[in-house]
């Protein structure tokens, strides 16, 4: 059908603005540029307090910026808020909430979200020196040793490994975020707790850095990415979503926004996978 004869109805302003949209549909699509989200509603999407993600005392992070970015790129309104990683997968799952970002996938979790990867990282176990670890293996074989954890978090295999055996024996302390598991490391309520790089800062102040050790996986580095709410966002947006975070990871934007806070070669080597 001739695009003049779905106009005929429509008044000439109406007809005007219909024309234009559909010029730049088409010079898109001939460009090769994915469609934009539908903006036909407000979203939202929820950011967690993390190291370099997201400091509510600063009001900045990558996390932040990558909000930005996706709302000024899409055009859509989208309400922002902070709040625990926990209850950021429970309203993910129920639809309450549409979005959030630096989420890893696991088997449940790919139930009810859908992922966008831009970031791909390892994770660490920081241990007290005192404790005698050498190895990650070492931990749950001594069973005096606590670990810290952050509710709601899941980490890379070992590290899951590790966090559900301990839980199994109780051996388990959770927090809502890292300044509470530092403070209980410091005073030995805790003698280990995973991290990744986003927590290299504190994990290298004074203190942390005198009375701790950083241990490594074997596990490789792990994809992260937006959290799209499958019951929230239909699947032909999550797609636009995808591809426009896709057209970030392309253009160099999400390595720009990370080479904010790591040196060069640490955010060329996390966004580049």
């Amino acid at each position: 059908m001739r695009i003049e004869s779905l106009l005929r109805p429509v008044a000439p302003l109406a007809r005007l603005a219909l024309l234009a949209l559909a010029a730049a549909t088409a010079q898109s699509a001939l460009a090769g540029e994915p469609p934009s989200p539908g903006c036909s509603r407000t979203y939202t999407l929820a950011l967690h307090e993390h190291g370099l993600l997201y400091s509510r005392q600063t009001g900045k992070g990558i996390d932040k910026d990558m909000a930005d970015e996706l709302i000024r790129r899409s055009g859509c309104r989208i309400n922002v808020v902070v709040m625990p990683r926990a209850r950021i997968w429970q309203l993910i799952e129920s639809g309450g909430l549409d979005f959030s970002l630096s989420g890893i996938s696991n088997p449940q979790r790919d139930g009810f979200a859908a992922f966008a990867w831009y970031f791909s990282n390892k994770y660490y176990l920081l241990v007290r020196r005192d404790s005698g670890i050498q190895r990650v293996t070492d931990f749950p074989r001594n069973p005096m040793l606590r670990l810290g954890a952050i509710r709601g978090f899941r980490y890379n295999p070992g590290g899951n490994r590790l966090v559900d055996e301990l839980d199994a024996s109780l051996r388990v302390s959770y927090a809502t975020g890292l300044a509470p598991l530092y403070e209980i490391l410091l005073a030995d309520q805790i003698q280990g707790m995973i991290i990744e790089p986003f927590d290299y800062p504190a994990a290298e102040s004074g203190t942390l850095r005198e009375q701790t050790s950083i241990l490594e996986f074997d596990d490789p580095p792990v994809p992260h990415g937006l959290i799209i709410s499958r019951l929230a966002v239909p699947p032909a947006e999550q797609a636009r979503w995808r591809a426009l975070i896709d057209q970030m990871r392309d253009d160099g934007t999400v390595e720009r926004i990370f080479g904010k806070y790591f040196k060069p070669e640490l955010a060329r080597e996390m966004t580049r996978f």
